[in-house]
């Protein structure tokens, strides 16, 4: 086989995107074969043309029909095939050429078998582009060569496949077979023959080339004038198919009317890439699996109806897809395919376009179906174009809007047509999550209903999956902007408030389709910040509430595109971070929108504003950490923030405030002494104080102990201190205890000195201390000084002379010693005490002796006790001894007394007789618990009697120790002997002591009886032979023991006469009942003891009974009584005394029955059960027979008596004869049986064993009785025992041919569809339990039967009966299944119509609103205080019409007061009108209240404007660089006020002029001006210009003053000066814009008059700008200009 002629290598063709649009035929409807547009896959619109050295042309299979490939002529007319949308191709236009033939057809008439073409070696077909140029080229044989004039330039290879396209510059419409190579256009023509082309031979295999006539076209080799129809067709852009078709790869078999993929002769290779199986038979797609590799398929004009399309998941490489001219008419099988890109399903049956998401699907073909809804329509997340021509769905209103929404932003062409600016803007006004409801079904409506409409589709959705009683007011999200916070909006209201409802949040983006939504890492809060990969994309956010542990399904909202941010950044909050305590460092941390921009270095400062002041700026405090200090305390903190990205971009600076600065804890630090450590001197404690202002501090002065260490206060309250001799050799401490001026002390800090060295010995202040009277102690006291005092001596003298002089004579009293204290003696009575100190140092160095005399003689005393106490232990038994010191005198005989006391306070006690006169006593029993004292009365010798005094003990008598005087055991050593202990107790009160008795054996070894804790013992079996023992734990009502004491042993202990000691009876005393008995015995081991029963009849008649343990009652036992004799016997055969007890009279048993049974029960004949009684003698019982359909076993059995009415009651009597209504049934006997006394036990019931024997079955009176609307019952009179399952049958008379209902086989009938308009009939066949078939009789054919008309159970309304709100009538259906069904099938249309309400006197009457004839309607503002009613009238298919449904609304209350869209109108200068402007909304406006204020720029305080109320506002040179903000309180005129709404400008700016005039005399540094100003300031009165003198007002940058100029007569003076610091300031005057008022301080203000308010604004701006360095604001930021 010849190759193709190729050109060289490295030529190519170069294409736009553009031009190929341009030049491609409109094939999105399937018009054109996949051959003839995958060509245009070369000009891709993704990616430029790529480059590849050769093209190559695919050879395609033919029929098998040799022949027809034999006959070439050019006069046979080409055969017209349809196109994918069922017409025709375009005629080619122009001349056909025929290309000469480049080999034989002889060889391909010699095999008529088809076969597949070798591999053609790949050439490239190149040609540059030129007008007049035209070439020929060569190709495969039997086909025509043309030429034409390629419109494309820029030659440039391209890799593509071999398929081919004629590509004109004037957009002509191209052939299907058309081949786009390298560097020029080349069309293949075959020759007109009738569908065949002929075939190509070549060595060994010989093959045919199949080009259908469909696919030709004829180009003219000169070039043509575009037409119309040229100009018009446009190419859908196909997808590139990056592959070189060889013959291994591809597969055509066009036309061959194959039915099966899996028939013998078609063999499918996994290498197929194209295959063509258009205009066949195919009907499904088994087989299909095993193109793995497929590209393109072509399935167009085939059989498919779908589903089925399940084998083509398989396909993963396919990229084009043809079903056009199908029968489809459903997608939802069609498998989602990852590479597909082009598919086309016009000219079927679809309705919907559902299916699986295409992830890569760019054209999408559907015109020509019957798709009449957008529901369930896919993701396809890039497609660009979308055909649905002639379809139903067109009807919808801007239908290409909606498809907008659907596609999203990829979308390009829409019905082969660019999209209409007007649908692109219509579609921006929808809300985001228009697109889902779509989806789900929405009713497409318009823009302005459409967020409330989707919002109201959206809650219906929820509302069965929300928890019950939660009601959805709001789900919305602000619109996102780039790393802005967008805030999430849920209303969920929960009814019942006994679950706490939370709400979990998750953030999900995808892109503007809304497809694959894909959750945000962490965003889980209400506010997400989108970043920047974000812009342009869609934001979701799902809301789950979940209550306790229960987590219901999610909400969610739909955020429309995120934007990208303007790049100045904005502070969303300021947080302050630390402890406002000083000393503490406060950290400010802010959250900041950088918008887009890059975060940069932001602005901080720090401010300080004390209370009921303005911020001041602190200086140096710039960073975000601040440490508070002193100055701090009692301020609020103020943090500024200023937001500046990298870009230079700054936001507006934000405050944020804190609470007021607290004082630290009281703290001290770096305490020290100043001073020399030398005795005498004095030391000076100071230390560095912290904590708020300090108050008053403590100090502290300590002294170390040597020998302890330990530290002793010597002084307190001040800081100095003066060093003694005291503290020589040793360090002093000063104590610093920190304290602030509230009174709060702080942890203490001290520190040590050095070792105080001591001075010279010296005595100063020498003092006799102490009271001068007969016996008083006398103490010398003096300041010794030069370091530590050593053994100072004292010597005592007494002396005559009050005056110490030379040649006193002093009687010495003493010897010198150290000791300074001296009591005097009787004998220095009448005498002055005289003292000698001499000091000492501890190393023997005597000082100078000191002689000090007494003030005044020792005077004498009156008799007196100087000390008074008593020794001795206060216990019991114990002795005290009392001891006294007697002065004043001689001693006589004193008087002595004991008194024992209750309490301390108890005098003067009770007088302890026989103790008086003693000095010593012995205490006994009677003072435990209380205190003893002892009492003196001193005399003296001349019987002179002093003052009694009195010495109580400190503490109260105790007891004794606790013990055991004598022990002893009292009683007889015999078993059943009562033994006793006999003890005597010492030790105060005896509380619970303990006893334990043991039995000892003979070997003398003793063991604890257990139990036995008391004073007393039973002696028992167990103690014979044994010896008793005692032991005694003496214990006082304290709980204080004793020791423990044991008695001797008595015994060894005999046994005793054998004795019952207690004998009773153990069981009920009823008939049936078994008796035993209980008997206590005693003496010795227990041998066989006789017992006897016996019955005691009413005469006293016994009778012998039994011997054994027990006794069984029986009846005879009833109304007798039982008597036992019991008689002891000992082991060793000796008896006791006998012992018995009789009972009361027997009690008969609860009458029960034991046993019932009934006998096989037949049809009218009597039945006598068999019984069995039990309980004391029979009663007449009761009898109730009873009739049930099912056997009854267990529970059910038993309580018949309260069965419901299944159980039917037959008789009473005992015996009972079956009727006809027992047949079939059971039988149940329930018997009550009764003793004489009419006592009655518990019911016994017996059932048949099988149901009564019937009779054979019949059936009367059979009918047809209607239940409800669409429900029948067929009814008859069956007699013939208990009927089984019977046969019932329904029929139907049409028109009298009777047909029976398939599957209608029970006495109820459901009407259904098949039934309207004919009758129905009602068979009976009487079936007998035990299947016995009786014969079948029918009943009379109905009327002929209709559905229910639609019914509305009722109207309501959704929505609230408020001005602005939405009213949207809603039917509520009746629940029945034939109301379901009758809506659902054969409603028709439905009608409204609104009324409002009239006011006609009393009466209420309604005008019809003819335009308003929908279901919902907005209230408006004529509607205020009139009622709305809604009709509404549901037709059916039947032409039927519902009764009208109405529902009322009350009056319409007016809307709650707001201000909508308030704005300033007006210039941004300071000299400039400002206006407000709104909308009112709310019933009639009332007087709305209007404030404007001030505020500064990046702070929250805002300045009030007095008096500025109205809706008008003239700046000011008072507002430069503040924002003028309005605040808009709406009042209804009833006088309900809404929520205040505000509005501001943008900073008000100077005038320009004058701020460039302000500006200059600002950077002059020295400014005057000409002013007016009163004459007379000081009187007042109103300020004219005939009392007004001139003055010249100068200033700079540090002061101003007001100059009065010199005159011919006077100098120029000054009147007023002051400097700009606070409180300077300058005010101006609304009511008068030529005056302003400078006030320097409190005492010195002057007002001026200027000529104009120009010039008032110049100073006043000057003189702000001046003093600005005093302001926290400065005005040069006011002004922007640069400091």
């Amino acid at each position: 086989m010849e190759e193709l002629a190729s050109k060289p290598e490295g030529e190519a063709l170069e294409t736009t995107v553009e031009a190929t649009k341009e030049s491609n035929a409109a094939t999105a409807d399937g018009s054109r074969s996949p051959e003839s547009v995958s060509a245009a896959s070369v000009v891709s619109s993704r990616a430029a043309a790529t480059t590849r050295k050769k093209a190559v042309i695919s050879s395609n299979l033919i029929k098998p029909t040799a022949s027809s490939s034999l006959r070439v002529s050019s006069s046979t007319p080409v055969t017209v095939r349809r196109n994918s949308t069922g017409g025709v191709t375009e005629k080619a236009t122009g001349a056909t050429k025929v290309l000469p033939k480049r080999t034989s057809t002889n060889a391909a008439a010699t095999d008529p078998v088809r076969r597949s073409l070798p591999e053609l070696k790949r050439s490239s077909l190149s040609a540059k582009t030129a007008p007049e140029s035209k070439k020929s080229i060569p190709v495969s044989p039997g086909s025509s060569r043309s030429s034409t004039k390629s419109g494309l330039s820029k030659p440039e290879s391209s890799a593509r496949p071999a398929m081919s396209v004629s590509v004109s510059s004037k957009r002509a419409p191209s052939s299907p077979h058309s081949t786009l190579s390298s560097g020029r256009t080349v069309s293949k023509l075959s020759s007109p023959s009738a569908g065949s082309s002929p075939s190509v031979s070549s060595g060994m295999r010989s093959k045919s080339l199949s080009t259908p006539l469909d696919r030709s076209s004829n180009v003219s080799g000169r070039k043509k004038t575009a037409t119309p129809e040229s100009r018009d067709s446009r190419l859908i852009i196909l997808p590139k198919v990056e592959v070189k078709a060889g013959d291994d790869m591809r597969l055509d078999l066009r036309g061959h009317r194959i039915r099966s993929l899996t028939s013998g002769g078609l063999h499918l290779s996994p290498n197929l890439e194209f295959v063509y199986l258009r205009d066949n038979l195919l009907s499904e797609l088994e087989g299909i699996e095993i193109l793995n590799r497929v590209k393109v398929l072509d399935l167009s004009f085939n059989d498919f109806k779908g589903p089925g399309f399940e084998p083509l998941e398989n396909c993963k490489m396919l990229q084009q897809l043809y079903l056009a001219g199908n029968q489809i008419t459903s997608l939802a099988s069609l498998p989602q395919l990852p590479n597909l890109e082009f598919l086309s399903v016009a000219q079927n049956k679809l309705k919907s376009l559902a299916m699986a998401s295409q992830p890569r699907l760019q054209v999408l073909a559907a015109s020509k179906n019957r798709i009449t809804t957008l529901k369930d329509f896919p993701y396809l997340p890039v497609l660009e174009h979308l055909r649905v021509e002639e379809n139903p769905l067109l009807k919808i209103s801007h239908v290409e809007a909606a498809s907008i929404l659907l596609v999203g932003p990829t979308l390009k062409k829409f019905n082969d047509r660019d999209l209409s600016r007007e649908e692109v803007a219509i579609a921006k006004r929808y809300p985001p999550q228009t697109a889902l409801c779509l989806r789900d079904g929405w009713e497409f409506c318009k823009s302005e209903l459409a967020a409330e409409s989707t919002f109201r589709f959206l809650v219906e959705r929820w509302q069965d999956t929300l928890p019950s009683g939660c009601l959805v007011k709001e789900a919305s999200v602000d619109r996102p902007s780039e790393e802005s916070p967008c805030q999430s909006h849920f209303g969920l209201v929960q009814e019942s408030t006994e679950s706490e409802l939370v709400l979990r949040y998750q953030w999900s983006v995808a892109d503007r389709s809304l497809s694959n939504f894909v959750p945000i890492p962490d965003a889980t809060n209400e506010v997400y910040w989108p970043k920047h990969e974000d812009i342009g994309k869609i934001l979701k956010i799902e809301c789950t509430p979940v209550i306790g542990e229960t987590e219901y399904p999610s909400i969610f909202a739909i955020s429309s595109p995120v934007l990208r941010g303007k790049g100045i950044p904005k502070v969303v909050s300021l947080e302050l971070h630390g402890e406002l305590v000083e000393g503490n460092i406060i950290k400010g941390q802010a959250v900041v929108a950088w918008c887009g921009g890059t975060p940069g270095k932001c602005i901080t400062s720090w401010l300080r504003r004390k209370w009921n002041g303005s911020p001041v700026v602190i200086d140096g405090a710039e960073d975000e950490e601040y440490r508070l200090s002193l100055d701090d305390v009692g301020s609020s903190m103020v943090f500024m923030y200023t937001p500046v990205t990298e870009e230079n971009a700054r936001g507006e600076p934000q405050y944020k405030y804190t609470d007021f600065v607290k004082a630290a804890p009281p703290s001290v630090s770096n305490v020290r002494i100043i001073g020399d450590a030398v005795e005498g001197c004095v030391l000076k404690g100071i230390g560095d104080y912290f904590g708020g202002k300090e108050g008053p501090s403590k100090f502290q002065w300590l002294r170390k102990n040597k020998e302890t260490g330990e530290f002793s206060l010597i002084s307190a309250g001040t800081s100095e201190y003066t060093l003694t001799q005291e503290d020589v050799g040793r360090h002093v401490t000063f104590v610093y205890i920190p304290a602030n001026f509230e009174g709060l002390e702080g942890e203490p800090l001290s520190t040590l000195s050095s070792i105080v060295k001591p001075a010279p010995p010296k005595v100063k202040d020498v003092k006799i201390v102490g009271d001068l009277k007969e016996n008083s102690k006398l103490t010398v006291t003096g300041t010794v000084t030069g370091g530590t005092e050593g053994s100072s001596r004292v010597q005592w003298f007494k002396s005559s002379c009050s005056i110490l002089e030379e040649g006193n004579n002093l009687e010495e009293l003493s010897t010198s010693k150290v000791a300074k204290s001296f009591r005097i003696p009787l004998g220095a009575v009448g005498y002055y005490i005289v003292a000698k100190y001499t000091p000492m140092a501890p190393d023997g160095e005597c000082g100078e002796s000191v002689h000090v005399i007494s003030e005044r003689a020792v005077e004498t005393l009156p008799p007196s006790l100087n000390f008074l106490s008593i020794t001795g232990d206060n216990v019991e038994g114990g002795l005290l001894t009392a001891s006294y010191g007697y002065i004043g005198g001689h001693e006589g005989k004193s008087i002595y007394e004991w008194h024992y006391h209750k309490a301390e306070s108890d005098h003067p006690g009770t007088l302890i007789p026989g103790a008086s006169g003693l000095l010593q006593y012995t205490i006994t029993k009677e003072a435990i618990g209380k205190f003893i004292s002892f009492r003196c009365i001193p005399v003296r010798d001349d019987e002179i009697v002093g003052e009694a005094r009195t010495c109580m003990c400190q503490e109260r008598v105790r007891p004794g120790n606790p013990r055991a005087v004598s022990l002893q055991v009292i009683g007889a050593a015999v078993e059943g002997t009562m033994l006793t202990a006999e003890k005597e107790y010492w030790g105060g009160e005896e509380g619970a002591s303990v006893f334990r008795w043991f039995r000892t054996n003979s070997d003398g070894t003793p063991c604890e009886i257990k139990g036995a804790t008391t004073s007393s013992y039973l002696l028992s079996v167990d103690d014979i032979g044994f010896f008793i023992s005692v032991s005694y734990e003496p214990v006082r009502d304290d709980w204080a023991r004793g020791p423990t004491v044991i008695s001797d042993i008595t015994g060894p202990i005999v046994a005793g006469h054998p004795t019952c000691q207690s004998l009773e009876f153990l069981g009920s005393m009823i008939e049936g009942q078994r008796l035993s008995f209980v008997a206590s015995y005693t003496g010795g081991v227990k041998g066989n003891c006789c017992i006897e029963w016996f019955r005691v009849k009413r005469n006293g008649v016994k009778e012998l009974l039994t011997n054994d343990e027990f006794l069984d009652l029986s009846l005879e036992d009833v109304g007798e009584s039982i008597e036992i004799i019991y008689t002891p016997v000992r082991e060793d055969g000796i008896e006791g005394s006998p012992r018995s007890i009789r009972s009361d009279s027997i009690s008969p048993a609860n009458p029960m029955g034991l046993e019932l049974l009934i006998p096989d029960c037949y049809e009218n004949q009597e039945v006598v059960p068999q019984k069995k009684y039990f309980g004391g003698h029979e009663g007449d019982g009761e009898y109730i027979w009873y009739r049930t359909k099912e056997k009854l076993h267990g529970s059910a059995l038993t309580e018949i008596s309260y069965a419901g009415e299944e159980v039917i009651a037959c008789s009473r009597t005992l015996k009972y004869t079956p009727s006809l209504e027992d047949v079939g049934a059971y039988l149940v006997l329930y018997w009550i049986p009764t003793r004489v006394d009419g006592r009655s036990g518990k019911p016994v019931v017996s059932i048949t064993n099988s149901p009564v024997t019937p009779a054979d079955p019949e059936v009367f009176n059979v009918r047809v009785e209607k239940l409800f609307s669409d429900a029948y019952s067929g009814e008859g009179e069956y007699f013939g025992g208990h009927e089984g399952e019977s046969l019932f049958n329904w029929y139907r008379d049409n028109d009298g041919t009777i047909d029976v209902i398939a599957g209608a086989n029970s006495k109820t009938y459901e009407v259904t569809e098949s039934d309207y308009n004919c009758r129905i009939l009602f068979g009976y066949t009487p079936v007998r339990s035990d299947s016995a078939v009786g014969k079948q009789k029918m009943s009379e054919p109905t009327e002929i039967i209709f559905p229910e008309v639609p019914r509305v159970e009722m109207l309501a309304f959704t929505g609230k009966a408020v001005q602005g709100d939405v009213l949207t009538a809603v039917q509520v259906i009746p629940k029945t299944e034939i109301q379901q069904l009758v809506w659902s099938k054969y409603k028709g249309a439905i009608e409204y119509q609104w009324f409002r309400s009239l006011e006609l006197g009393n009466e209420m009457s309604y005008e019809a609103l003819s335009t308003e004839i929908s279901c919902s309607y907005k209230v408006r503002l004529e509607d205020i205080g009139r009622c709305l009613k809604c009709e509404c009238v549901v037709h059916d298919v039947f032409g039927r019409s519902s009764e009208p449904a109405y529902a009322e609304t009350s009056p319409i209350s007016p809307g709650f007061p707001r201000m909508e869209k308030l704005e300033i109108e007006g210039g941004g200068f300071h000299t400039n009108l400002y206006a407000l402007q709104g909308n009112y909304f709310g019933g009639k406006e009332g007087k709305s209240k209007i404030q404007w204020l001030r505020s500064m720029v990046g702070s929250p305080d805002l300045i009030s404007i007095p008096g500025e109320t109205g809706r008008m506002y003239e700046a000011n040179v008072d507002d430069v660089g503040y924002r003028l903000v309005v605040v808009y309180t709406p009042i209804r005129d009833d006088g309900v006020e809404g929520h205040p709404v505000s509005a501001s400008t943008e900073p008000v700016a100077v005038e320009p002029d004058l701020y460039k005039e302000v500006k200059l005399k600002l950077e002059t540094g020295l400014v005057k001006f000409e002013v007016l100003c009163d004459k007379d300031p000081y009187p007042k009165k109103i300020v004219g210009d005939g009392n007004l003198e001139r003055r010249m007002l100068e200033m700079n940058k540090k002061r101003l003053k007001v100059v009065k100029p010199g005159t011919k007569t006077s100098f120029s003076s000054t009147e007023v000066r002051g400097t700009y610091v606070p409180p300077f300031h300058v005010e101006t005057f609304r009511n008068d814009q030529r005056r302003l008022r400078v006030v320097v301080d409190s005492e010195n203000a002057v007002d001026m008059v200027v000529h104009s308010r120009h010039l008032r604004d110049v100073i006043v701006l000057v003189i702000r700008g001046f003093a600005q360095k005093f302001n926290s604001t400065s005005l040069n930021s006011l002004l922007k200009i640069d400091a």
